[in-house]
């Protein structure tokens, strides 16, 4: 599955992810009716770490259909803006904001590619910078990313990241025991999925997508060389689905049997701007 980037990598995942758009917005995985009638979107573990949000401005980088990031607004921050490459998910976004009754003012969704976001968003700097779960994977260059997120936090603020943990990405898929794929490896996963994380029913066409592994020390050192001090670094023996065959769902989360040895399954860290 690993080969070289191909050169439509960036076309390639966003037919993939714009044909997805409405299969997202109707099936169960994100109960849109649920979210419209108060639902949170965030996990606990997000909303503990960063803290109160309450008269802050948030830049969402890679929304999708702005879930989080409304949830966010919810919390009480000031302005979000969301970003994302899906001209179908920031519609959405839009207009999920206005059934809420937010304005463009407290919620603007903008579509761009997540490395031209310093370009594309509405204000040069923002309080807190948070990307969400499952987001890294679909960059080839951790270290641009960084610097473009890095470049949008304001003095004094702060860049939030949740994700899956790249340990994941190398083991066998049944029991999460085997080492299958090469944990430093740089070249592309290309793949042809015709089911999705949250519908395998639904009949798709544009089922190729190019993905990257991006080792956490990588993304560390790539924040650090950005000028953004780490704050903190944590991981979990817990997941939000059932990545292996061998994970049992306890209290809303997934994670090993009480007799399995446990393995870090998703990562969060904050990095902050003197």
């Amino acid at each position: 599955m690993y080969s070289p980037t191909p050169d439509d990598w960036r076309d390639t995942n966003r037919r993939r992810w714009d044909e997805r758009v409405p299969i997202h917005l109707s099936g169960d995985y994100y109960d849109l009716a649920a979210f419209r009638a108060g639902k949170d979107a965030l996990r606990d573990f997000e909303r503990a770490e960063v803290g109160d949000v309450r008269g802050k401005s948030l830049l969402h980088l890679q929304c999708h259909i702005g879930l989080d990031t409304l949830s966010w607004a919810r919390h009480g921050a000031a302005r979000v803006v969301g970003l994302d490459f899906s001209e179908p998910a920031v519609e959405a976004a839009r207009e999920l904001a206005a059934d809420l009754g937010l304005t463009p003012e407290r919620a603007t969704f903008v579509a761009a590619d997540v490395y031209d976001a310093a370009q594309a968003v509405p204000d040069s700097s923002y309080d807190i910078v948070y990307t969400g779960v499952g987001a890294l994977g679909w960059l080839p260059d951790i270290g641009r990313w960084a610097e473009t997120a890095a470049s949008l936090v304001a003095p004094g603020g702060f860049l939030y990241l949740a994700e899956f943990h790249p340990l994941t990405d190398v083991l066998d898929d049944a029991t999460g025991t085997r080492v299958e794929h090469d944990y430093f490896a740089r070249d592309a996963w290309v793949e042809e999925r015709p089911d999705g994380y949250a519908d395998a029913g639904t009949p798709t066409v544009h089922n190729r997508s190019v993905e990257w592994q991006h080792p956490i020390g990588d993304v560390v050192s790539a924040l650090a060389a950005a000028g953004l001090r780490v704050d903190f670094l944590r991981e979990r023996d817990t997941t939000l689905f059932q990545r292996f065959g061998a994970l049992e769902r306890r209290e809303g989360v997934y994670r090993f049997p009480a007799d399995r040895p446990r393995i870090p399954l998703m990562y969060s860290l904050k990095a902050t701007k003197a």
